[in-house]
Formats: structure tokens, sequence, C-alpha cells
């Protein structure tokens, strides 16, 4: 006969996990899709697979599962439907750092290599991620689990992005990107830690074209990208370069002709009042250059090496 008396404390781990297997294996979790009741649902923003859980999940997920156990109880037919996010760049990182703990580079292995290892690291992550929130009780309808690299979801994904192409509601185009050389792939801005750093600023002497001794003195903390420079731009109101604009003047070093454009970006307060524009990489050189239709001339390696440029003699 088992002892009926309630303990003096409380064990999690021997009253929760029998009565979670229960309620799941009773289809208590589950959605009813041919049900006429009144449907309820959340689609739960899908943890990434970088690791575990954190506090941050456990309050979402505590939340959502309020108002799931609230409209289950209220008798509709609730779907709060679970899954994992492959999370692009940030998992490409741990498995590659698992990789390199091996002496193995991804570049080595091959693109399907590497896809399947990244599935394995699901298995591993998106399995304890699950382990985790049965243990916070959660009650998501487990059979519909999904991964945003399932085949079904990328196909949807794929059918929707050339849809939409076709449509004219998105567009192909250069843009200048965050570009990390390590991992040979774009960033985003929210990947980026910008730094603060002293540099110089850089005189030099562009020969006007035409003139064998008059020049245009442009200002720059850039003088590397000199050699992708697509125009040389002042501000309309600067008096000192009213008379320059529409000339040409000739890039040093490689003696190619650019011209001299008015746009309001340049600061006629900073350096000279006269800048370098080098479309393809400075962010504000590039929307100077869209406006001007200037040339983006590349100067860098994906391994962010300076490129060989066949116009020097």
């Amino acid at each position: 006969m088992s002892d009926s008396k309630l303990p003096k404390t409380y064990d999690p781990q021997a009253v929760e996990a029998p009565w979670y297997d229960r309620w799941e294996q009773s289809g208590a979790f589950a959605c009813d899709p041919t049900s006429e009741k009144t449907p309820y649902t959340i689609m739960m923003p899908p943890p990434n697979v970088t690791g575990s859980l954190h506090m941050g999940h456990a309050l979402t997920f505590t939340l959502q599962d309020l108002l799931i156990r609230f409209n289950r109880m209220q008798g509709r037919d609730v779907l709060w439907q679970p899954g994992q996010d492959h999370a692009g760049i940030a998992t490409q990182m741990v498995v590659e750092r698992q990789l390199a703990e091996k002496g193995i580079d991804r570049r080595d292995m091959g693109r399907d290599a590497f896809i399947e290892r990244m599935w394995e690291w699901k298995a591993e992550s998106g399995g304890t991620i699950q382990r985790q929130m049965r243990r916070l009780g959660a009650s998501p309808d487990w059979e519909r689990n999904r991964f945003t690299l399932d085949d079904g979801l990328s196909r949807a994904v794929i059918k929707i992005f050339v849809q939409m192409h076709r449509d004219g509601l998105i567009y192909r185009d250069k843009r200048l990107v965050n570009w990390d050389p390590k991992l040979l792939t774009a960033i985003s801005d929210l990947e980026v830690e910008q730094r603060e750093q002293e540099s110089s600023m850089w005189h030099l002497k562009y020969r006007l074209e035409g003139a064998e001794d008059e020049y245009i003195s442009i200002a720059t903390t850039r003088p590397e990208t000199m050699l992708g420079d697509g125009a040389v731009a002042v501000h309309p109101d600067d008096e000192r370069y009213r008379h320059l604009v529409g000339r040409m003047c000739i890039l040093p070093l490689s003696n190619r002709p650019i011209p001299i454009i008015a746009d309001e970006y340049p600061d006629p307060e900073k350096g000279s009042g006269a800048v370098k524009i080098t479309p393809a990489h400075d962010f504000n050189d590039f929307e100077v250059g869209r406006r001007h239709d200037l040339p983006l001339i590349n100067l860098m390696t994906a391994h962010a090496t300076m490129e060989a440029i066949p116009e020097i003699p």
C-alpha cells in the first residue's frame, strides 16, 4: 500500500515527468483540423539550434503556454505550432568551430558533407531544446514540430520568393554588403560590431584633364581605395569648385579620367571640401554613385586582400 502522506518537499522530477508523458501520449496537446470548434493558433517563434534555451525563452514560452492552455480549457481547437530555426550563419559558426577543433575546414569537405554535419548538429541541439521545453511543461503539438530547413518549408520559401520576383515585388540588384572574409559570406548589420578608431586625413592632388599644373585636392581617410574611384564630388554651393563641375580629372597611378560632380553629400567645412567617390567600398559613396550612375570597381578579393588592377602601369 502506497504512502498517502504528502511529502514535506516537492520532487518535480518524480511528479512532472510522468504526468507530462501521460498528457502527451493521450493527445492532450494535439489539434484537430477536422474539428468544428473555433480555432486558436500560436506560431512559436522558433528558437535557434545554436545552443540551448535561456531565461528569455522560458519567459516567452511560459506566456504563450498560458494563452494556449486557457483557450484549450475554453473549448477551442488549439494549435501551438513548435519548431526550431536553423539560424543561418550563427549555426554555421558553431559547426565550423567544432570542425576546426578536429582540424577540418568546411571548404575542404564540400557543401553536401557540411550540410549533413549541420543536420547532425540540429539533431543534437534541437533534441536538447525539445527536452528543455518538455521540462518547462510547455504543451505544443509535438507531432507537428518543424525545422526551418525541412524540405517542405524550403520549397515553400523558394516558391514564394520566385512568385514575388515574377510579380515585381522584389528585384535583383547589386548592393554593398557587410562581408566576412573568414566565413566568406555576407552578414547582417546586427552581426557587425562597429569600432571607432583614430585615423589620418590624407590630401591627394588629382590633376585636371587638359592641364599640366592645375589640380583639385581631395581629402580622404581611405587612400587605399583610391584606384576604385568613380568621381570627385563637391558641394553644389561650394564657390571654390563650382567652375570645375563637369570637368574631368586624372586619377593618380592609373591615369584614368573621372568626372567632377556636384552632390550634397560632401561637407564644404570638412577637409578640402572635395571628396573622392568610391561606390564599391563605402555605403555613402554607393548612394552617390547610384545618383550619378558611377561604375562599381571592386578592389578587394573575397579574403579582404587588395585585388590586382590591370590599369596600373
